[in-house]
């Protein structure tokens, strides 16, 4: 059996769902991409993560192109939940890092909008 290092690792992340009284138990990550390689977003990184200094209107725009992609897609239900997992940025599944956030999944570096940080009030974690 081989063990990665990050996976032995203490993050100090709940990785449980909201709710959930047991740990997930997912294999390592290297593990768990299989899946990738029939996704329909495959080759259109530029979609499904932001450009440095992309204005808010062109987001809702990218996003709004890349939940069409997710919506066709057959594995959209391992990319949602490897992304919640994982605490990913960018759009994965059909879900923005907002959605993301709002559902009780924060990234684990998180670069939270003001207006999202208003919405959620004091749930939402410090930038």
């Amino acid at each position: 059996m081989v063990v990665f290092v990050s996976d032995t690792i203490d993050t100090g992340v709940d990785r449980r769902s909201p709710g959930s009284e047991s740990d997930v138990d997912l294999p390592p990550r290297w593990m768990q991409q299989g899946w990738m390689e029939f996704g329909a977003c495959r080759g259109r990184t530029e979609l499904f993560f932001p450009p440095a200094g992309e204005r808010p209107q062109q987001r809702a725009e990218r996003e709004a192109e890349a939940h069409c992609v997710c919506a066709e897609c057959i594995v959209s239900p391992e990319c949602r939940s490897y992304a919640r997992y994982h605490r990913e940025h960018g759009f994965w599944g059909g879900e923005s890092e907002e959605e993301r956030l709002l559902a009780g999944y924060p990234p684990l570096h998180p670069i939270v909008p003001r207006s999202v940080r208003r919405r959620m009030g004091s749930k939402a974690p410090a930038a």
